[in-house]
């Protein structure tokens, strides 16, 4: 259940997760929605000739699985999205299991922010993407 958390209610060092199995039509439908149609994404034989020798995911459908995370986990409904930064680690493949972990290392009390730890990792424990994320909380339900 989803539910809004208050910036009262949110605590440092709070974490949440996330965990997505990345499927071929997770791949095309991404596409499709955004208009990513790079070869290295969907066309396997243009795949093979590139250093990742098969298709790999876009890295903004990987960091999606962080925006899911925070909408739904941490700190939930009624938050605003401000910012992101994203480093891309390694490449996420067909039927790689990925985990998104937050975690609350800062309050910025002024503006009602938290500053969360963002990262995914896939089910070997590598991280793929490390970032930060910006988000505005509610004072009040």
């Amino acid at each position: 259940m989803i539910e809004e958390r208050t910036f009262d209610e949110i605590q440092l060092g709070e974490k949440r997760s996330f965990s997505k199995t990345i499927s071929e039509t997770d791949m095309y439908l991404f596409a499709g929605i955004t208009g990513d149609f790079n070869p290295l994404h969907i066309n396997e034989n243009y795949a093979k000739k590139t250093i990742f020798k098969e298709r790999i995911a876009h890295g903004i459908l990987t960091a999606g699985l962080i925006s899911a995370t925070i909408g739904t986990k941490l700190p939930e409904s009624g938050s605003i999205y401000l910012s992101q930064t994203l480093k891309f680690k390694a490449p996420v493949k067909i039927g790689d299991i990925i985990t998104a972990e937050i975690e609350v290392v800062e309050k910025i009390e002024e503006k009602s922010n938290v500053r969360l730890k963002t990262m995914c990792k896939n089910q070997e424990g590598r991280v793929v993407i490390d970032g930060e994320a910006i988000v505005k909380v509610a004072r009040r339900r």
